[in-house]
């Protein structure tokens, strides 16, 4: 395979064959698989949600030389952040944190509150919040494969992903893709990992702004952006030009 042809996205069917490939290992061996074929070159990114330490604990013991990356919107639940330094510390992880360019208190200030303003404000407020941190972390740290937590069983908007697929100018792959909610709570209990404060009222976990409980939706869709969507922007192409995702 011409791994420089794929990464550059010259030939997508060289990504769609890695897929294939990672689809017959474990999840353990998806990520050593590509952090040894794409040295130097790879990053993991967390939220510090609901299976959190599961995608943490696997980057830890199958390839701890990867860097992992956390955007903070600045607007997560105070649970996350406390949640966050509590699984940081048990698992002894080298986070690298990313922040919007510009602060909460400047957003709302010149735009508002950009998560009421419908779908074009909810759009503005990813691309401020999630992309652009995502994408300056993936420049700043030279990666060209993002490692990402998302699984099928998460929602109707993901049960098509591929093991690997190219995403603007990077390659994103999903070590987990195929695990289902009984096989991550059997590795919580298995290695005794710590669960998020709000996992028993969550199904998603994502700024308190637009999630709601799980009581107060119909399906796991509803529960993020008023239901108006699911995905938060970092899972879809940018359509910025000059992005790397």
């Amino acid at each position: 395979m011409n791994e420089t042809q794929q990464i550059n996205g010259a030939q997508r069917t060289d990504v769609a064959a890695l897929s294939d490939e990672l689809a017959l290992l474990s999840a353990g061996k998806r990520i050593e698989e590509l952090s040894q074929r794409f040295p130097g070159r790879v990053v993991a990114s967390t939220s510090f949600g609901l299976q959190a330490a599961v995608m943490l604990k696997l980057v830890k013991d199958h390839a701890p030389e990867v860097p992992v990356v956390f955007i903070d919107t600045g607007y997560l639940f105070d649970e996350t952040y406390r949640y966050a330094v509590e699984l940081s510390g048990s698992l002894g992880l080298d986070i690298k944190v990313y922040r919007p360019k510009w602060s909460p208190a400047w957003q709302e200030a010149v735009h508002g509150k950009l998560w009421e303003q419908g779908a074009e404000g909810n759009e503005k407020y990813s691309l401020l919040n999630k992309v652009e941190p995502m994408n300056r972390a993936i420049e700043e740290l030279g990666a060209q494969v993002w490692l990402s937590g998302l699984r099928r069983s998460h929602s109707k908007t993901r049960v098509e992903r591929p093991f690997a697929e190219q995403q603007s100018k990077t390659m994103k792959a999903y070590p987990i893709l195929d695990w289902g909610d009984e096989q991550v709570e059997n590795y919580f209990r298995k290695y005794q990992l710590p669960k998020h404060p709000l996992a028993d009222e969550y199904v998603t976990m994502g700024d308190w702004h637009s999630t709601k409980k799980v009581a107060e939706a119909n399906s796991a869709e509803e529960t993020r952006f008023g239901g108006e969507k699911y995905e938060c922007g970092l899972h879809l192409n940018s359509g910025v030009t000059d992005f790397q995702i």
